[in-house]
């Protein structure tokens, strides 16, 4: 007899690969556990921080748009005054809140009330204090903010290391109260310390950065000032020559 014919097996389907399904693990040591699991001091430094960082890059991008407006008016001023017929007409041309209209009422106001005891002070003189004056109120202005910068880039190091010693102490405690330098209870009080001091850093730089960038700035910005007025007083006591003579 024949041998009997055996059915070929079936084909078994390929198996599928697994896929593995990413979960999103949230991070215990991160700043949210920091600000939750955080006691009053803890978030209490966030929170300066926090407040010193925005106050610094406010401060910073204020006296930017302020000192690119004061190159727009010396431009300004040097365009429309010095064309004009007298001092007066040339402050005129100028904005109500340009520095240089300042400077030049200042200068014609000593002109005209250089009388009684200020009489007794030579034209020269006095009319130079005026000026002198004004071109300090506006460095004075200019160099406004510029203390919070410096104070921030001196202090925020300091108040991070405050949250690292902190966050140590936080450390020692549990090692303390568990008994023993296991990884779960050091963690938490290690990190935290880290971040802090991440975040004083972090506050602190930008700081300094922009104070020492700002300072350098406002003495370029302030030799223009300072070229005006003495322009400006040249040509007052050219004036005032001129009516005595």
């Amino acid at each position: 007899m024949p041998a009997a014919i055996t059915p070929a097996p079936a084909a078994v389907p390929a198996a599928k690969p697994a896929t593995k399904t990413v979960e999103s693990v949230e991070n215990p040591y991160g700043l949210g556990a920091l600000w939750k699991a955080g006691d009053f001091v803890a978030k209490f430094v966030l929170v300066v921080m926090v407040i010193m960082s925005m106050g610094s890059w406010y401060i910073m991008i204020v006296k930017l748009w302020e000192q690119a407006k004061l190159g727009r008016q010396a431009k300004e001023a040097a365009k429309s005054f010095w064309s004009a017929g007298t001092i007066r007409q040339g402050a005129d041309t100028l904005h109500e809140t340009s520095p240089f209209r300042f400077i030049a009422e200042a200068g014609l106001d000593a002109t005209k009330k250089h009388d009684g005891l200020l009489g007794q002070v030579d034209l020269n003189t006095w009319v130079t204090m005026s000026i002198q004056r004004s071109i300090e109120r506006v460095q004075s202005r200019l160099q406004d903010g510029l203390a919070f910068l410096a104070t921030v880039g001196s202090t925020a190091p300091f108040i991070g290391l405050f949250g690292t010693v902190w966050g140590i102490y936080h450390a020692l405690t549990a090692i303390g109260v568990a008994g023993q330098a296991s990884i779960d209870k050091v963690a938490g009080p290690v990190g935290e310390a880290l971040i802090m001091t991440a975040i004083g850093l972090a506050v602190a730089v930008p700081a300094v950065l922009g104070y020492n960038w700002l300072v350098r700035r406002n003495k370029s910005a302030m030799e223009d000032v300072r070229a005006f007025g003495n322009d400006l007083h040249s040509v007052l006591l050219a004036a005032g020559n001129a009516r005595k003579a």
